[in-house]
């Protein structure tokens, strides 16, 4: 039963990979919101899912896997359920967020020279800049924002984050 479900798995995501290209189409036009509509759904975008991607929209591979890699809202590899980005632009630099990032890395146990835990749970980014530079440092966690973000408040700030999962 394990090798069915094992078989299946994959034919459901190429099922959805499908859906999503029927709603938006097929013209070469559409295939930054396929990609969008994929990350959205698997928080990143898998090779076989960009060669899907290719065939059923008849556009050459290299130019799929190169919007993939070309813009920076595109990951190709795995992202964690939660996203934190943490500013490290001058005035957030200047203020600490060096400190900030080993912290979260530390607190979080992200494996050395990676940006996610290992079972996915989160994925921490650094960022060059958010536009936040009055609340310097700035920390945003899905989408919301800490600002003046000190040493101390990386353990509060993942404490939210998980009661977040508990709501």
């Amino acid at each position: 039963m394990e090798k069915t479900e094992t078989v299946q798995e994959p034919l459901r995501n190429f099922a959805k990979v499908k859906e999503i290209i029927e709603k938006f189409g097929t013209d070469r036009s559409a295939l930054i919101p396929v990609l969008q509509a994929i990350q959205s759904e698997f928080r990143y975008l898998p090779q076989e899912m960009l060669s899907f991607v290719s065939t059923a929209m008849g556009i050459p591979q290299a130019e799929v896997f190169g919007v993939a890699t070309f813009y920076a809202q595109f990951s190709t590899q795995p992202k964690g359920k939660h996203i934190v980005q943490v500013c490290d632009g001058t005035a957030c630099h200047v203020r600490g967020s060096s400190e900030i990032i080993k912290k979260f890395k530390k607190d979080l146990q992200i494996p050395v020279g990676g940006t996610t835990t290992e079972d996915l749970y989160v994925t921490l980014e650094t960022v060059s800049c958010l536009g936040a530079c009055a609340l310097a440092p700035a920390v945003v966690v899905d989408g919301k924002v800490y600002g003046n973000v000190n040493f101390d408040d990386v353990a509060r700030i993942i404490m939210t984050m998980k009661e977040s999962d508990d709501e």
